[in-house]
């Protein structure tokens, strides 16, 4: 028997399977941005979201994922220290957590899945990944599919940048709270508002021959008289320097197929 527990701590006691499919349990975390909703279910976690109220959580739950969410008075104490270490760049959690992006279409889920991979620390621009997936000139797509991301922080779009490196919009407080998530994991906002404004979109390492995005952990580590600034990968081509194989700045040519079968933004 499974017992979920709404917000005036009535049990509601449902039969295994039925309990799954007609709700999510959720939790109050801590984060850097103060208290959020975190929803999650048989499949994975579904939701992390801020609201002002559980009543409210729970409304706006149900409007956008199309069934209820009821509050865990016992939530796993697993999961709890596992979304903690994630959000403290302790773990990654593409290894330790499981997602539910049910409802997202195929080239949604690979854009989120593809947003997960930025490491902690770090920012890519929304075109980095668009040409990861395989639809180069899907960023506007990209774009739309990271603004409704339902997972935020621990699918990391706050990670996700302007094309010219400026660090643009953000759904889960707007630019204000981005600028204090990136700060919190080492990144100096206004270093890379500096650097966009001077057109700087990778840093060059010609001892190494290879080029990388500002935030990569080699780019961050040069001394001054090895850091050559670029604006654009012609540039590091032209002085023979490769992409870094870590931070992969450079366009990657193929097409996932089961993305495109399934209808995904053209990439022509």
């Amino acid at each position: 028997m499974d017992h979920l527990h709404d917000t005036q701590g009535r049990t509601l006691s449902l039969t295994g399977r039925t309990a799954r499919q007609a709700a999510d349990a959720y939790c109050v975390i801590e984060t850097v941005l103060g208290p959020a909703f975190l929803a999650y279910n048989d499949r994975g976690i579904s939701a992390l979201l801020q609201a002002e109220t559980s009543d409210l959580f729970e409304q706006v739950f149900q409007a956008r994922f199309h069934r209820m969410a009821y509050r865990d008075s016992s939530p796993p104490a697993a999961l709890l220290e596992a979304v903690r270490d994630c959000l403290a760049g302790r773990a990654d959690p593409r290894q330790c957590l499981e997602f539910d992006l049910r409802g997202r279409s195929p080239f949604e889920e690979a854009v989120l899945r593809k947003t997960a991979e930025i490491p902690y620390g770090q920012v890519r621009p929304y075109s980095w990944i668009a040409c990861e997936i395989g639809y180069p000139t899907a960023v506007r797509a990209v774009g739309s599919a990271v603004g409704r991301n339902p997972i935020p922080l621990l699918i990391p779009c706050h990670r996700v940048v302007r094309r010219d490196g400026r660090i643009g919009a953000y759904g889960l407080g707007g630019t204000a709270a981005k600028r204090r998530l990136l700060a919190a994991e080492g990144i100096d906002p206004d270093w890379l508002e500096h650097l966009a404004r001077k057109g700087v979109r990778y840093i060059g390492d010609p001892r190494e021959g290879i080029y990388c995005f500002p935030t990569c952990p080699h780019a961050r580590t040069l001394p001054d008289e090895r850091r050559l600034a670029l604006g654009t990968d012609g540039e590091a081509a032209a002085l023979g320097l490769q992409p870094c194989p870590t931070c992969r700045p450079a366009p990657r040519p193929f097409l996932m197929p089961s993305v495109r079968q399934a209808g995904a933004p053209r990439a022509d």
